[in-house]
């Protein structure tokens, strides 16, 4: 299990368990993070599980492909650590990671 803080849109600080192998995304709606639309279901054609990613953790995430970094710009929200949560595995490696739910555009 990974460990995820989670600084909702109200700023309400949650901390969640989420399983190895699963999607930041996934972890988020099974904890119950409504604010987290994720209308494609994980399948990288939207931008509705945007999520800044605190500074000091955003080494430890893979590499932004193109077609993420595309869809992150047509937001407008875009930031520096920006992500889409679908595209983040979580395991071992990234347990503590805190993240902020990004506005809706």
């Amino acid at each position: 299990m990974a460990k995820v803080s989670v600084t909702t849109r109200a700023g309400e600080l949650l901390e969640i368990d989420c399983r190895d192998g699963e999607s930041l995304m996934e972890g988020l709606r099974a904890a119950g993070v409504d604010e987290l639309l994720a209308i494609c279901g994980g399948n990288l054609s939207c931008a509705t599980c945007h999520v800044y990613v605190a500074a000091e953790d955003f080494a430890r995430l893979e590499a932004v492909a193109q077609e993420e970094k595309d869809l992150l710009e047509s937001t407008g929200l875009r930031k520096e650590t920006s992500r889409l949560s679908c595209q983040i595995v979580l395991g071992p490696p990234l347990g503590g990671l805190k993240v902020t739910i990004a506005p809706e555009p």
